[in-house]
């Protein structure tokens, strides 16, 4: 009887492929195995199991497999599972999935390798010159990659002419599938059994006499091993002793000693548990006792802490309760800089049964943590990372705690799947019938809807710990100040003074500026031109640190312009500042002040991050300047000033989520300050005193903001009350995206009629010289949204058949942000 198997391929292609099984593969394969399978003429891709059957693929004939990569399951039935859910809620393929989901080293690809044939008879007259260069680098060397021709001929289209070649028969195209990971193995060495015997041993020493170094070698081996009983590395034996490897190498020649390597985890805890028991203040133990009864009733809960509640406490007694149950325990957070201080919270309590797992770790330190999460093992019982922790292979998880919910870092904006970690969280702890705490300050609008609406439990922490106050809000207005002088480049004379006050308190000071750089626009006071991108419509940002102009877009950078590029003038200057501007004045204003500067420049390595903030947390920073990264959940203890630079370009966004992001990111950097004993301060510095919003700030009133931004929504149709797709139409050419957009909005209006806005040009319309159009879909609440992204689905398919609009790419985003 014949066998099929369904394959999701790392594709973005709607349905999952048949291929062919003979009995004794249908008998042995598993539903998430990895096969290698051909797909068109020469790949050979990675493709996982998503079903077994006896079903014969319609239309075309199935081909057979190529290879087994897996003994057993790589990809669990959970997995498989929320896979389809994603790929159906936000409107992309299973592939597209698949390649988010799993490390990269999982998806073998193969690498076409091209070689001579074996006794070729062809004259070489009749080769072109292209054809002739590759055959006479194919005489020096047995094979070539694809690349490597096009490195030769440089040029990109080599297959063409491999082609030729083939028909030709001078070239044969072949497949070779390379796997990307390595385990990480440790050299170790042992004293060969026959010396170990006193007498061999002092014979040994005495033949090694004229051989000093390999004699100081053996005598550290003694030492060491006389004090250890552990494995001894071979890097160990050389740093103590002096010595060089070759030393050792030789020794092993000789058959004195012989190496041994053992597979050894590249992420792991090497300090040690303190266990310290968390001790509750009264309201904390009633918050816990609140979570633990709303969990008992299987609800989502929604913990509503101000800043420096004690949250984290909470979360952390709560993981220690479900590895009390054997369980899993995941804890998402949704910026990198913030797994530093958490783990090393989460370490002192837990130790090594933390893992951690983000983009910033290596593709084989990924791997791993992916292999202890799949095994279940001791070391994969608590993962703590960014929103790609959703995807890890769970086998038994009791607990999802979301901190800092309503950070717009949780959705994913490019490549597709476009989920949101949060929402997605939320199914993930369903499938498994764990509990899940969503955690927050300034909640986002839709958790706080969903709580007030008994959709979510909500609990509330409205004490900070230790009966801190809250800080003092100082709202500056800095349009006066311009008008009087009092201003010191972008610096207040009240917020110099309090700057002072810290500094001389040895207090430490943060300042928060939502924009890098030096400054966002350059501009001719002669002709008024400023130096844009060639290939995206934006201004070129200055970056005084390599004196560049540089698009935060694209990457495109040229030098600083000394004259006017359109009218040649040498009258030019900087508008606007970012945190390098504010950095260079406040070494000017305070020359003695040691000052760091954390963004988006300064974070690029694998542990910037980690630098900055052990730096601040040890006080080798007075003053830390910073983007929205300083605002998420960081606990300083020293901090009692905390100066936002200008919340006017906060609030005046082209968004309608503009006015409560603008909340959030002022409040949450404001409960930077104050965490311990003496109160802190909060100076907001704004042209615009009176707005609504810094208003709210200043008083701390969440509950305001949330019934104004609700009445808000409600009157323009937004969520929560009204679900929302976008979809974004872009392509290279200009009139070929406006037509397109205007098919598109076309066809969708006479669907959805008034619940279709657009075609619009968003604020930038061109990135990487391709332009964009979005079209935005108003769902009612009692309209279904399957049959909806159905309708959309069929909309986008008749789209995809026009032959005037091939080039045009459509992004569909579910729920954007």
């Amino acid at each position: 009887m014949a066998y099929f198997a369904d394959l999701i391929l790392p594709l973005p292609l709607d349905k999952r492929f048949t291929y062919s099984l003979s009995d004794a593969e249908a008998e042995f394969i598993c539903e998430g195995m990895r096969l290698a399978v051909q797909f068109g003429k020469n790949r050979i891709y990675t493709g996982i199991v998503a079903q077994i059957h006896q079903n014969p693929p319609q239309v075309y004939e199935a081909k057979p497999i190529h290879q087994i990569l897996d003994e057993k399951p790589l990809v669990s039935l959970h997995q498989l599972k929320f896979w389809s859910w994603i790929s159906h809620y936000y409107l992309c393929s299973e592939g597209e999935v698949m390649r988010a989901a799993l490390p990269g080293a999982f998806l073998l690809e193969s690498e076409s390798i091209v070689k001579l044939r074996k006794n070729f008879d062809f004259p070489e007259e009749k080769l072109n010159d292209d054809e002739f260069l590759v055959v006479e680098a194919l005489q020096r060397q047995s094979s070539m990659k694809i690349q490597e021709i096009q490195e030769l001929l440089d040029r990109k289209s080599v297959l063409p002419i491999i082609n030729l070649l083939v028909e030709k028969e001078v070239v044969e195209l072949n497949q070779e599938i390379y796997e990307q990971y390595k385990p990480k193995e440790v050299r170790f060495v042992r004293l060969r059994s026959e010396f170990e015997a006193e007498a061999a041993m002092h014979q040994l020493l005495d033949e090694l006499s004229n051989a000093p170094k390999q004699r100081k070698i053996l005598l550290t081996y003694f030492s060491l091993t006389a004090n250890s009983r552990k494995p001894l590395k071979a890097k160990t034996l050389c740093d103590k002793s002096g010595a060089t490897s070759a030393v050792l190498k030789s020794m092993v020649k000789k058959g004195i000693f012989e190496e041994y390597y053992e597979q050894t985890d590249r992420v792991g805890f090497k300090g040690e548990t303190f266990n310290k028991e968390i001790i509750f203040n009264k309201y904390q133990q009633q918050a816990f006792d609140q979570i633990k009864s709303h969990f008992a009733e299987e609800q989502v809960c929604l913990l509503h802490g101000v800043t420096s509640s004690g949250k984290t406490e909470i979360y952390i007694r709560l993981i220690e309760d479900v590895l009390k149950t054997g369980k899993q325990a995941l804890y998402l957070l949704p910026e990198i800089a913030l797994t530093t201080q958490l783990i090393k919270r989460l370490q002192d309590y837990l130790g090594d049964k933390v893992l951690v797992y983000h983009s910033r770790y290596s593709l084989n330190e990924r791997v791993e943590v992916y292999k202890h999460v799949l095994s279940n093992s001791e070391k994969g019982k608590i993962i703590i990372g960014a929103r790609s922790c959703i995807f890890l292979p769970f086998q038994d998880l009791g607990l999802i705690v979301v901190d800092e919910e309503h950070e717009t870092t949780f959705k994913q904006f490019d490549p597709a799947p476009r989920y949101h970690a949060r929402d997605a969280a939320v199914v993930l702890a369903a499938q498994f019938k764990a509990s899940i705490l969503l955690g927050s300050a300034t909640p986002s609008l839709e958790s706080y809807f969903n709580a007030d609406h008994n959709k979510y439990a909500l609990v509330e922490l409205n004490r900070r710990y230790g009966e801190v106050l809250m800080p003092d809000m100082e709202v500056v207005d800095i349009k006066t100040a311009h008008r009087k002088k009092k201003m010191t480049g972008h610096f207040s004379e009240r917020l110099i003074e309090e700057i002072k006050e810290s500094l001389e308190e040895e207090e430490q000071v943060i300042l928060f500026q939502n924009r890098r750089g030096f400054s966002p626009i350059l501009e001719c006071n002669t002709c008024g031109h400023s130096p844009q991108c060639p290939n995206c419509d934006v201004s070129l940002t200055y970056h005084s640190h390599n004196n560049q102009l540089r698009c935060h877009y694209c990457g495109y950078h040229i030098a600083m312009q000394q004259k006017c590029m359109a009218c040649g003038s040498d009258e030019i200057s900087t508008k606007g500042f970012g945190t390098e501007q504010v950095e260079t004045e406040l070494r000017a204003l305070f020359p003695d002040a040691r000052i760091a500067r954390m963004d988006q420049d300064t974070t690029r390595g694998k542990h910037s991050y980690e630098k900055i903030i052990t730096a601040f947390e040890n006080f080798e920073t007075d003053i830390l300047v910073g983007t929205q990264m300083l605002t998420k959940g960081l606990d300083f203890r020293k901090v009692n000033l905390v100066g936002i630079m200008n919340a006017d370009n906060l609030l005046n966004f082209p968004d309608f989520r503009a006015h409560e992001r603008s909340f959030q990111l002022m409040q949450q950097v404001a409960g930077r300050s104050g965490r311990t004993k003496k109160r802190g301060k909060v100076l907001i510095q704004t042209y615009n005193p009176y707005h609504r919003i810094i208003q709210q700030v200043s008083t701390g009133n969440f509950t305001e903001m949330y019934r104004e931004q609700l009445e808000e929504r409600y009157q323009y149709k937004y969520p929560p009350y009204f679900r929302l797709i976008r979809l974004t139409v872009k392509s290279r050419d200009f009139s070929k995206t406006n037509d397109a957009a205007a098919w598109l909005a076309t066809a969708l209006e006479k669907v959805f009629e008034r619940y279709v806005l657009g075609p619009e040009f968003p604020p930038v319309a061109r990135i990487r010289n391709e332009y964009y159009k979005n079209i935005l879909i108003k769902i009612p609440q009692k309209q279904s949204l399957g049959k909806t992204k159905a309708m959309v689905h069929r909309i986008l398919s008749s789209f995809g058949t026009i032959a005037a609009f091939r080039s045009v790419r459509v992004i569909i985003n579910v729920d954007p942000q």
